[in-house]
């Protein structure tokens, strides 16, 4: 399936895009190669396979449920531009 030029324009113009000619013509065939990917795709028989938002299971790499050590207090405070009693100090974001 081709995209027509009078097709891509109006894409173009929808994304607020402005293209040249030669850019034109190099978005029309780069995005008519796309479709046709989608086409191929859409012949692949998917009867029984299960609709998903991702193709492999998902695990939480933040917590492990693992009680773990933290940081010594003074590592984490080495980068620390400004430091104060051991905190981090910042600069206020809000006027009083």
């Amino acid at each position: 399936m081709g995209l027509t030029r009078q097709e891509v324009e109006h894409i173009a113009l929808l994304c607020r895009l402005g293209l040249s000619e030669e850019d034109l013509e190099r978005m029309r065939e780069q995005m008519s190669h796309i479709l046709e990917n989608f086409q191929v795709l859409q012949e692949v028989d998917t009867t029984g396979v299960p609709p998903t938002a991702h193709s492999l299971a998902l695990r939480d790499v933040c917590r492990d449920d693992e009680i773990r050590p933290s940081l010594p207090q003074e590592s984490v405070l080495l980068n620390a531009p400004d430091a104060e009693e051991g905190q981090f100090r910042v600069k206020a974001v809000f006027e009083e």
